[in-house]
Order: C-alpha cells, then sequence, then structure tokens
C-alpha cells in the first residue's frame, strides 16, 4: 500500500510538473521595441517601418474628399514619426504585449472628428478592399468587435501587424496581414498579401 501510494504521488507530482512546464512553454513571447524593452500596456508607441526611405510612421488622414472619418495612414516621410499609440491585451490585467495575442490599438490623439482613435477593419465597396480605419471599441472581446482586434507577429527577425482576431470562437473573420495600399499618393494600411514590416520606438 505504501509503494503504491508513493507510486500515485510521484506519478501526480511529474503530471503538475508536467503541466506548470507546458504553460510556461505555450506562452508567447513579448514584443520588443528597438531598445529591446517589452512592449507595455498604456505606455505610448511609435510604429515605424523597418525599410529606411520607405515613409515614416502612423497617422491619422483622410484619404478620399470626406473629412470623417479618419483613416490609418502613413507619413510620406520616414522624418516624421506619426502619432504616438497605445496597446490593450485582450486581457487588460496583462501588462505585457505578446506576439500573436488579440489587441487594441489606439491612437495617443485627439481629431476634429466626433470619433474614438482606436483601430478598425471596413471595407471600401468601391475599391474593394479593407482597409484600417478608426472609431472602434476598445475592450468587450466579442462577436460585436471582431473587426476591432489585431495581433503582432514575428516575420523572420522583424515585426509585423495582422488581423486575424480569434476574440469569437463561432465567427468566421478573414486573417490577413495588415499593408501599404497607396491610393492618390497616400499609404493606406489595408489587408494584404504584402506585409508592412514594423518595429516599435518609445514615445
Amino acid at each position: 500500500m505504501f509503494q503504491l501510494t508513493m507510486k500515485t504521488t510521484f506519478l501526480l507530482l511529474s503530471f503538475l510538473a508536467f503541466a506548470v512546464l507546458s504553460t510556461a512553454a505555450a506562452a508567447p513571447e513579448p514584443v520588443l521595441d528597438i531598445a529591446g524593452k517589452k512592449l507595455r500596456t498604456g505606455v505610448d508607441y511609435y510604429i515605424l517601418p523597418v525599410f529606411r526611405g520607405m515613409g515614416g510612421g502612423l497617422t491619422l488622414a483622410s484619404p478620399g474628399n470626406e473629412t470623417c472619418p479618419l483613416d490609418v495612414v502613413q507619413e510620406q516621410h520616414e522624418v516624421h514619426n506619426g502619432l504616438p499609440l497605445t496597446f490593450s491585451p485582450v486581457n487588460p490585467k496583462k501588462g505585457v504585449i505578446r506576439e500573436s495575442t488579440d489587441l487594441n490599438i489606439k491612437f495617443s490623439a485627439a481629431t476634429i472628428c466626433v470619433q474614438s482613435t482606436v483601430w478598425k477593419i471596413d471595407y471600401d465597396k468601391s475599391l474593394r478592399q479593407y482597409f484600417v480605419t478608426s472609431d472602434a471599441v476598445e475592450g468587450n472581446p466579442g462577436p460585436e468587435t471582431t473587426d476591432n482586434w489585431f495581433k503582432i507577429k514575428k516575420d523572420g527577425e522583424d515585426y509585423k501587424l495582422v488581423f486575424c482576431p480569434t476574440v469569437c470562437n463561432y465567427c468566421k473573420v478573414i486573417c490577413k496581414d495588415i499593408g501599404i495600399h497607396i491610393q492618390n499618393g497616400v499609404r493606406r494600411l489595408a489587408l494584404s498579401d504584402a506585409p508592412f514590416n514594423v518595429i516599435f520606438k518609445k514615445a
């Protein structure tokens, strides 16, 4: 009986140790800024292109004749960092931004439009293209907010922005990289087969 108890205890402890190690191994890697520091919730950052000579940081603008709503676009000149942004993970208690995890992206800026600066995906019927725009709801993960969640993923040694929300298990969603769509000289963020490789700089 004693041997059986010891064996059972050993198996139980082994299972628990394996479960702890598996959970730790499954935790996504933290996203790092250009200084090698972990991205933190609520801290302002600039999203900048990896490759020089390919424009600057990200900002809000209206690419058409309408003043509002505002789309997410890239600055024309690389000397411009654009507007600072914050990242909010699907679990608001998590202080570190991790790879391949649903998150909201929000500009830390006021606009002339009566709208939020939280990112979302919107379909342009005339151009038959999904663009990244603003005026989304922050938080509240679920079927009503699937358009508002993005991910940061590794792309080789760099990072890329991805739209592939997993906040709704039964929802049918699109999964694509975020790239650059040039329209009338304006570099708009859009769903694309060619990712926009980025770095993160603390503002």
